[in-house]
């Protein structure tokens, strides 16, 4: 390596350690603040003293003079701390500020820009000032000065490295474009094995990102060889039908063809579950090397609170809860702006002034707390303060003002949200331009999330982001408007719906759903997305969406799968879609819009009725009915939407047990029914209808995720008369067996 080469890794290598360590400073000087024993102050003073003088050595190695000397100046002045303790505020704030100047001066290292008349080289006069006589830094301090605007946070998390800092970051300033995040693997146990086998590894979050989207692709191919799979065997059972109805020399030929097809299709069912396993193990351990822990998310953020409040002559607390939560690192960035927006809001608006919480019987202290928790396949991060509450008064008046409508406390408090609703009327850095919880909200839907507000008066305010825990996979159903196809996200989809002229109720120009609770806004997604109206339908189906505590109901023409699938990003191009937050990938390769529930909940809220969604008289018919059980109620609703769709009659039964009772009182002309179930499973339900000699000709469709061989034989042994595989579901193929059935 020549020497230019040698001095840009040791450049790189300094500039990783130099963010560690301002993280670690800023850590260690806001706990040093806190501290209450001499002993606690002593120990964090030696830290202190520890990582100014590992940064003095590293920059002197690659001479970089100005940090060197700006840290030997800082090591005279945490002296002088030392001498007369933390109380001193203004040599505590001097140290603040040479931690951001050195913070400044390495992402200015990064972009190639000079340091002569940086922050850090006007603050060489000040420290050995405060160095050499702390009292003149006293006496200037008197001089009232107004206070600087509080720091933005960094827009990614900070680094880990080998002794990973358990502290905020220093957030870069607004004009910064931060230096890619690279991530680190934990240290592993002591040993006495080499050192070059037990170094952390750092890898940048862009390999790691790169990695994901190639281990996605993966399990695409696997889904896809899946599918390839089951078209094999529907080949081979066609040849097998084939091969019974030929003779002599013929039948031979098919039989070797048949017996080649299934050699091939074993060796393809092989590579195809070699291929599941592997992409699912890479898929693994990429997602976890991705994680980190939700306190470095809030990296920054404490010293945010504490620099905005002390300009603001407030004393707040900032209190991080599950902190140790481990999450996706783009979750996390795509969270670091919201959290941000709503801890300012909190300490600037929610928070009381000193007198005024005496008066009101409260801590003169204000907490303002972020707590991470898991709620099943989902994140739920909750930012709350001890504060005032929302100024209801205020927020209905500026509603009022722009004609919105009056509601309900909880109604009102989500008006908040809107865009350039805002009751500050000071213009400051920190609110009052109209910009602010609209711009919190989309960017927790920009992550397939959603956002609410609740308050007590006087006691406090409280919001809760409820988001994904991943955003590479999503669990989707595939519905078809238009005839385009469409991807929403399963949890926000409450039920599917088979929809009557007697469920729907007209109020004030728009169409109600009935539910059986409420009156739920209802439209269709044709109309919602601007498309062409579909068919009218006796029973069309729709999706009851959830976004928080709001609820539509949105028409489709056909609910058409539920699949798990891969989710990905618009593109820079693309900023934002209407109604869209990303693409999904199908197994065969195509792509689907991913709509956003939360956007189609509020559009569907204001639209009036959709025409055309039930004809105009439907004409009574002799229908078929069929006997439907399944324990899963996703998949019960999903496969009673489809066969009545198709002009079935459908009884959905919970379990084999009720399906078998249903059958003698009610009868049916075919049974569709899971194999997994309670009580009374698939397999012995077929054996019970085809012992009955009521029933013993009754079609039976078993669809099952049981796909081995030995499942599928004992399936057609015990009577079965079709056997569909879900991870290869298709409703055509179950509407097609039907038909030919009946």
């Amino acid at each position: 390596m020549d020497r230019d080469r040698l001095a840009q890794a040791l450049m790189a290598t300094f500039l990783e350690e130099l963010e560690g360590h301002v993280a670690a400073l800023n850590r260690d000087l806001l706990a040093l603040e806190k501290a209450t024993t001499p002993a606690r102050a002593g120990e964090l003073m030696n830290s202190l003293l520890r990582t100014v003088h590992s940064v003095k050595g590293a920059s002197r190695a690659v001479s970089v003079g100005l940090i060197e000397t700006a840290c030997h100046r800082l090591e005279e002045v945490l002296a002088a701390v030392d001498n007369q303790g933390p109380a001193h505020p203004e040599l505590m704030e001097l140290c603040f500020a040479t931690a951001d100047a050195l913070d400044d001066a390495g992402r200015r290292l990064a972009t190639k820009q000079d340091l002569k008349g940086t922050p850090l080289e006007e603050l060489l006069p000040r420290l050995e000032e405060a160095a050499q006589s702390p009292e003149s830094l006293r006496a200037r301090a008197l001089v009232p000065t107004p206070p600087e605007p509080t720091r933005p946070a960094p827009a990614t998390p900070p680094p880990a490295s080998a002794t990973p800092p358990s502290s905020p970051a220093t957030p870069p300033p607004a004009s910064a474009t931060p230096p890619p995040s690279p991530v680190t693997a934990p240290p592993p146990p002591e040993s006495s094995a080499p050192a070059a086998e037990g170094l952390p590894v750092r890898v940048s979050a862009q390999k790691l990102d790169a990695l994901l989207a190639r281990s996605g692709e993966l399990r695409v191919a696997g889904l896809r060889l899946e599918g390839r799979v089951e078209t094999l065997e529907a080949v081979s059972e066609e040849l097998t039908h084939l091969r019974q109805r030929l003779t002599g020399a013929e039948s031979l030929v098919a039989r070797r063809l048949e017996t080649r097809l299934a050699q091939l299709g074993r060796a393809l069912a092989a590579d195809r579950r070699t291929l599941t396993q592997a992409a699912s193990g890479l898929d693994e351990e990429v997602r976890r090397a991705r994680t980190l822990p939700f306190a470095e998310g809030c990296a920054g953020l404490e010293r945010n609170a504490r620099d905005l409040a002390r300009a603001a002559g407030k004393q707040v607390r900032l209190e991080v809860h599950g902190g140790a939560l481990e999450l996706d690192r783009s979750l996390l960035q795509g969270l670091r702006e919201p959290l941000l927006h709503l801890m300012r809001n909190a300490v600037a608006h929610g928070v009381e002034a000193p007198a005024a919480r005496r008066e009101a019987g409260k801590p003169e202290e204000g907490v303002v707390t972020l707590t991470a928790r898991l709620r099943g396949g989902r994140v739920q991060v909750v930012v709350e303060d001890d504060g005032g509450g929302l100024d209801l008064g205020a927020i209905r008046e500026k509603a009022r003002a722009r004609g919105l409508p009056v509601l309900d406390d909880a109604g009102d408090a989500r008006l908040i949200f809107m865009p350039g609703l805002s009751t500050t009327e000071a213009v400051t850095a920190v609110s009052g331009r109209g910009v602010g919880m609209d711009v919190v909200r989309s960017q927790v839907e920009a992550l397939r999330g959603n956002v609410d507000v609740s308050f007590v008066p006087g006691q406090g305010t409280r919001f809760v982001l409820d988001v994904p825990l991943t955003l590479s996979t999503l669990r989707v159903l595939l519905v078809l408007v238009s005839g385009q196809t469409f991807a929403v996200a399963g949890e926000s989809v409450e039920r599917l719906l088979r929809l009557a002229p007697g469920d729907v109720r007209r109020v004030e120009g728009r169409q109600l759903w009935a539910g059986p609770e409420a009156l739920i806004p209802l439209s269709t997604l044709a109309q919602v997305l601007g498309l062409p109206a579909g068919t009218p339908r006796p029973h069309p189906s729709a999706l009851l969406l959830s976004a928080g505590e709001v609820h539509a109901v949105l028409g489709v023409d056909e609910v058409v799968a539920e699949q798990e699938v891969l989710i990905r990003g618009l593109g820079p191009r693309i900023r934002r879609a209407r109604h869209v937050s990303g693409m999904a990938v199908l197994p065969d390769g195509r792509l689907a819009p991913l709509l956003n529930a939360p956007s189609l909940v509020r559009a569907a809220e204001g639209r009036t009725a959709a025409a055309g969604l039930f004809p105009v008289a439907a004409a009574p018919s002799a229908r078929r009915r069929v006997l439907l059980a399944d324990d899963s109620m996703t998949t019960r609703a999903l496969e009673q939407s489809i066969l009545e769709a198709a002009g079935y009659e459908v009884l959905a039964c919970s379990d084999g047990q009720e399906a078998w009772e249903r059958l003698q009182t009610e009868g049916a002309d075919a049974l569709v029914s899971d194999v997994e179930m309670p009580r009374m499973d698939g397999f012995t339900l077929t054996e019970a209808v085809r012992g009955s000699p009521r029933f013993g000709r009754l079609p039976v469709v078993l669809v099952t995720a049981r796909s081995s061989d030995e499942d599928k034989t004992r399936g057609l042994q015990v009577g079965a008369s079709a056997y569909l595989v879900k991870s290869a579901f298709d409703q055509s193929h179950l509407l097609e067996t039907l038909r030919q059935l009946l």
